[in-house]
């Protein structure tokens, strides 16, 4: 849209408020209704904010709004419209917008309206139109409480408003191109309001009593109108002679004539004597080019130290994510005059009202009464006017109430908030880390500001900076504050500023820290421990064992008249015994198994009417199947089912175990109570230091030491003390050996400006002389510039690698080892226990392990580091209450007549399952059968498949089709069984998230899919699985990551029985609800178990003696392709040597087919189900499977997982097509 097309309504609008005739402004009849209109008209547009944009473009605040407002300030109601309509097109488009669009489109309407924004500030810069605002403002301030109305005060708060709009918006920077010391934009607007007294009504509203409501709104106003200041600077204006206030620029001039001249000298000594035509070729020995042979280098020999393999390369562009954050504002120095009367402003502001209003400001702000993050507000002007003040002859004072313990208190918990917000809030952590800084540069300033303090001749200042470091110094929180700081520096969100910054706040915490241990015999200082409470590891309980007949017998005898009497009704029965708990996780089948258990423990305790109302209360909430008898069930049957309960042989439930840990360290798995344990310690201050020796700690001091020649001398004097107290009061000169530390000692050594640079050119000079004298003895010490350090490789290096014992250099584990006596006892009770049917191998060996008492994970884990185990999943745990089965006599009679009404049917268990009354799993239905010798083996009760022609009529088969060999039922028993086992995998539940592959998992598996034509689908899982291991590593962050098959053999593989297998041995997640479509890579899986997998996916090329080239090639389906369209000739391989001979099964389909997709849904009623798998490939010896046909998929029916979209197959006959 062209916003210089206005629309017609607002063109007719804006005609109506007057003309402009020289230089006075004729306002038409119409002027007040139509600015109404023009505010009621901002308040419904777009999201684009069209008539924003539209009255910009037609400069309507230039050419019309000013005028008015500077000509017709007696008209109050005008005026007051005027503001308003002023405030709304002066609104920051951050505000505008809500936040900087992503989108192209947005972004552009947003940089449109910032453009216009700046025009209009531009329009600002005049005399007249602050000297109208200013003077209607301070009518309106001397109006008393009584006389002030409401509008009077709105008007007030508008005029602060649009001043704040007009300041706050930032510079246009290819429009202000100047140096310094030029007047910019910003510089002539703070100039005009200067002339209109403007600065002086701030003042009083900050300062007086009765104004307290405009505190932070006058705050706002100071900080944008200090936005490119700084404090420093600006107190140093004017102290001295006029050549002193440049002497910052004369030492950088000095700097740059310095690396001038040596440049110049450099040249000339590389400059021959004697000028020669032919620069001639020399080899440089020693350094390879692109193949075998030395360079051969074809310039002059003053050239050679410049030469690099990197020359004529282009720089490789690094990806916006990686690119490092950019400064919020360059700074800048204003003209002098504009510095001269922030000067003056500062100082008064200090004398008369910055007590008072950050007295108030923090008020509003500790009792939420601003808006949000109106706190940076606060922590702007206690970095700026503090830092102001102790340039400007230090008077302590003036700052008195942003030096205290609780200002410390205040800045540390908003920094530390910030900290957090960042970690949290990724998308916004560049804004968080801009509202970190602000804390940093505040904090910075109450520890200069306690340092001059030290240095105040009153008694009194010196006593209060002692109390203020005693209580700083006590407390843990400010004292681990720059740890976590440099632990948690990322260039890409923070910038290279808030480095220079903490580097120089942590550099000054250490001088001040240390200073004040120094004149202490010892120092006391607070610890804080978190303390997690665990639950008592109890030894492993041994189940006392059951009860013989006999007991049962004679406790049954001691039970019946006691029994009788609750019958009869003579004893009472409790009311409050509950056998089911609808709110509870656990399912109602093991509830009614714990039921049994209980009314069987309420027996044995003799606590017979409990057991008798127990036994009551679940026939009436599970009287389906009659476990807990009839629902007329009379006194004689309740007597034997008691009995019956009371002898029957129920596994008791195991009391719990604690578990093993998961980690390493093994530390608990349990649920754990965390307690602060606060305590005091005596304070050490190399102990301290060396926390500071660490990689992330160094990485940051290399990286802001890179701009070396842009820092000040104060920030490289910091980074050079940081690296110095830890390579010589630590002694741990081994932790800089890092060559990118080197790299930037040979740029600075060679750089011809490195005088300038003293302290910086001895520390390199120190760590490389130490660098070549442990180089000497330790020829390793190369290999190890490549790694960043920790204080334990920096002990290996110096003391060598084998002087650390085992355990040193990691917490001790607090599993107590296995001696070999205690080996010895566990291989002989694992080979005594493993044969015995029906128990629990390593419950048996737990009730039999002398102390110390192990868990059920450590004994495990020691079987498989034995070897007698391969795995954890050689033990699985028994769920709880799978075992409590209770068949009753009419069950069995039910079960056997349905297995006799069924037993000719294609899925004899299927059918089975569907009649039952009482709801059994399949495992358990399966045991019953096999109990009552109804079947001898589980095969017989697989569903039987069978195999149909595809033809139209009983002919075409044998017509169409020779014979084909008879399948061997071992084969059809395999795929059976592994039905069976995914089937009770399913009802055991998914698997487990956490759960990852072993290292080779699956490599064998996937040797033989490759050998079988799935050299594609494997291709693309090894591209998945290492495309997902880069991600994760360069994000930082892990989700699952579905695996979608777009290609035709992928999505036929994805189908396969032995592919899924493959994919569960690497540690993929099937789709595990019915919104799920598609198997997973787990989130728990890291970049190296990926790479593994991806890794034992990976062909690694047939073994040519042992490549099985004679077996026969398994008969493939209709709609599978040929072995030619397999391996096509241009894919590279030799198609007439490498062409594999199939075996000659005629198809069932004709020849002249084709393909066509479809996209079928599983909602859809009357469709196929999806493609089986194809059959596995035959091994030597067994006969080829049977070909495939549409018709066998359909008799197949696998259940479907989930509503999933599916790729179906269909075959058509062209020929047919082609006579129709």
């Amino acid at each position: 849209m062209d916003w210089y097309m206005m629309n017609c309504e607002l063109l007719a609008t804006c005609s109506a408020l007057g003309y402009l005739e020289g230089d006075v402004y004729h306002r038409e009849p119409d002027c007040l209704e139509s600015v109404k209109d023009l505010i009621r008209y901002l308040r419904h547009e777009d999201e684009s904010r069209d008539v924003r944009q539209q009255l910009g473009a037609a400069q309507i605040l230039q050419n019309d709004l000013l005028p008015i407002l500077v000509q017709y300030p007696q008209d109050k109601v005008l005026f007051d419209a005027i503001v308003r309509l002023m405030v709304n097109l002066t609104q920051p488009a951050l505000l505008c917008f809500g936040k900087v669009p992503v989108d192209a489109a947005s972004r552009h309407h947003f940089l449109q309206v910032l453009s216009y924004l700046q025009a209009y500030k531009e329009a600002f810069a005049s005399e007249k139109v602050f000297v109208v605002l200013s003077e209607k403002l301070y009518d309106l301030l001397q109006l008393d409480w009584e006389q002030r109305q409401e509008e009077d005060t709105l008007l007030i708060e508008r005029i602060l408003l649009l001043l704040r709009n007009v300041l706050h918006v930032p510079p246009d920077p290819t429009e202000e191109q100047g140096v310094d010391g030029d007047a910019s934009v910003h510089d002539r607007v703070l100039w005009a309001l200067h002339i209109s007294g403007m600065d002086d009504l701030l003042k009083f509203l900050a300062s007086a009593q009765v104004e307290q409501q405009w505190a932070l709104h006058v705050l706002e106003i100071i900080s944008l109108m200090f936005r490119d200041q700084n404090p420093e600077e600006l107190a140093a204006l004017g102290q001295g002679p006029a050549g002193a206030e440049h002497g910052e620029d004369t030492r950088e001039l000095e700097t740059l004539r310095q690396r001038e001249l040596a440049e110049k000298r450099a040249r000339a000594l590389q400059r021959p004597s004697r000028h020669s035509r032919f620069g001639g070729s020399y080899v440089l020995q020693g350094l390879k080019s692109i193949g075998d042979r030395d360079v051969v280098f074809h310039k002059g020999l003053h050239n050679l130290k410049s030469y690099s393999h990197d020359l004529g390369k282009e720089p490789q562009r690094v990806p916006r994510r990686r690119q490092a954050a950019p400064e919020s504002e360059p700074s800048r120095r204003s003209a002098r005059n504009v510095r001269l009367f922030l000067r003056h402003f500062c100082q008064d502001f200090l004398e008369g009202c910055y007590n008072r209003l950050m007295l108030l400001v923090k008020d509003q702000l500790v009792r939420e009464k601003a808006q949000q993050h109106d706190e940076t507000y606060y922590l702007w002007a206690t970095a700026f006017f503090m830092a102001f003040n102790r340039r400007r002859g230090f008077r302590p004072e003036l700052v008195s109430e942003t030096v205290s313990v609780r200002a410390f208190h205040f800045i540390e918990q908003n920094l530390t908030k910030y900290y957090e917000m960042a970690l949290m809030d990724k998308k916004e952590a560049t804004t968080w880390a801009r509202r970190m800084h602000l804390a940093l540069k505040a904090y910075q300033e109450l520890l200069r500001t306690v340092q001059e303090m030290d240095r105040c001749p009153e008694q009194a200042v010196r006593d209060s900076s002692q109390v203020i470091k005693s209580n700083i110094f006590y407390l843990m929180e400010y004292r681990e504050l720059f740890l976590t700081l440099f632990r948690k520096f990322d260039e890409t969100k923070q910038p290279r500023s808030f480095l220079r910054d903490l580097v120089e706040t942590a550099h000054l915490f250490l001088r001040m820290l240390e200073r004040f241990c120094r004149g202490r015999a010892s120092l006391v200082v607070q610890s804080k421990r978190v303390r997690r409470k665990k639950k008592p590891r109890a030894p492993t309980a041994v189940a006392p064992p059951p009860p013989s007949t006999a007991e049962l017998e004679e406790l049954w005898a001691g039970l019946a008249p006691q029994l009788q009497a609750c019958l009869e009704g003579e004893v009472p029965l409790p009311e409050d015994v509950v056998p089911f708990d609808a709110a509870s996780e656990t399912p109602v089948e093991e509830q009614r198994a714990e039921a049994l258990l209980r009314i069987q423990g309420c027996l044995r305790r003799s606590q017979v009417p409990q057991a008798l109302r127990l036994l009551r209360s679940a026939r009436d909430v599970w009287p389906e199947g009659d476990v807990f008898g009839a629902a007329d069930a009379g006194p004689p049957e309740e007597t034997r089912l008691l009995r019956e309960i009371l002898v029957a042989p129920l596994p008791q439930n195991a009391p719990p175990e604690p578990e093993e840990p998961e980690d390493e360290e093994e530390e608990d798995e349990e649920e754990e109570e965390q307690t602060v344990q606060v305590s005091e310690k005596e304070f050490n201050f190399l102990d301290y230091l060396k926390r500071f020796a660490c990689a992330p700690v160094v990485r940051a001091l290399v990286l802001l030491l890179r701009g070396y020649a842009r820092n000040s001398p104060r920030t490289n004097h910091c980074a050079a003390r940081l690296l110095h107290r830890l390579a010589r009061d630590l002694r741990m000169e081994p932790l800089l050996f890092q060559l990118s530390l080197f790299a930037l000692f040979h740029r600075l050594l060679s750089d011809p400006a490195a005088g300038a640079h003293q302290e910086l050119v001895a520390l390199a000079k120190f760590i490389l002389g130490k660098f070549f004298a442990l180089a000497a003895t330790n020829k390793k010490a190369f290999v190890e510039l490549l790694f960043w350090k920790n204080p334990t490789a920096v002990c290996e290096m110096t003391k060598g690698y084998s002087s650390l014992q085992e355990g040193e250099g990691a917490p001790r584990s607090r599993v107590p080892p296995w001696t070999p006596q205690e080996e010895q006892e566990l291989r002989e009770l694992y080979w005594k226990y493993k044969e015995v049917e029906g128990e629990d191998v390593i419950a048996a060996i737990l009730a039999h392990l002398p102390a110390p008492g192990r868990t059920r994970r450590q004994v495990v884990k020691q079987l498989v580091r034995m070897g007698l185990a391969s795995s954890a999943r050689d033990f699985p745990r028994e769920r709880k209450g799978t075992r409590i089965v209770l068949w009753t006599q009419e069950q069995e009679e039910e079960l056997t007549r349905l297995f006799e009404e069924f037993q000719g049917s294609d899925d004899v268990l299927g059918n089975i399952l569907k009649h039952l009354t009482a709801r059994r799993s399949r495992a358990r239905v399966v045991e019953k059968l096999l109990g009552l010798g109804l079947v001898s083996e589980r095969k017989e009760l697989y569903k039987k498949r069978r195999r149909k022609s595809h033809g139209h009529g009983p002919g075409t088969a044998a017509a169409g089709v020779q014979a084909v060999p008879a399948q061997d039922s071992s084969a059809e028993d395999e795929d059976s069984e592994e039905e069976e086992d995914e089937e009770d995998e399913m009802e055991e539940g998914p698997m487990e998230e956490n759960w990852a592959p072993e290292e080779g998992a699956g490599q064998g598996l996937a040797q033989r899919l490759h050998q079988e034509g799935l050299a594609g689908p494997l291709r693309w899982l090894e591209n998945c699985l290492r495309r997902a291991a880069g991600d994760r590593e360069e994000d930082g962050v892990s989700h699952p990551v579905p695996l979608v098959p777009l290609a035709e053999e992928n999505e036929d593989a994805m189908e396969d029985r032995r592919f899924q297998s493959l994919l569960r041995q690497l540690g993929l997640r099937p789709p595990a609800s019915e919104q799920e479509s598609f198997w997973r890579i787990p989130a728990a899986l890291t970049p190296q178990q990926l790479r593994r997998a991806a890794a034992s996916v990976a062909h690694h090329g047939p073994d040519p003696s042992g490549s099985p080239r004679d077996l026969p090639e398994p008969p493939q389906c209709p709609q599978d392709p040929g072995p030619a369209e397999e391996l096509p000739a241009e894919l590279g391989s030799d198609s007439e040597s490498e062409e594999p001979v199939p075996v000659p099964v005629p198809s069932p389909v004709q020849s002249g087919t084709k393909r066509r997709w479809e996209l079928d849904s599983e909602d859809e009623d009357g469709g196929s189900s999806a493609p089986s798998p194809l059959p596995p490939l035959p091994g030597p010896g067994l006969a080829p499977a049977a070909p495939c046909s549409e018709e066998d998929e359909e008799d197949e029916d696998p259940q479907p997982r989930g509503r999933r979209k599916r790729i179906r197959c269909l075959e058509e006959d062209e020929e047919e097509e082609e006579e129709s």
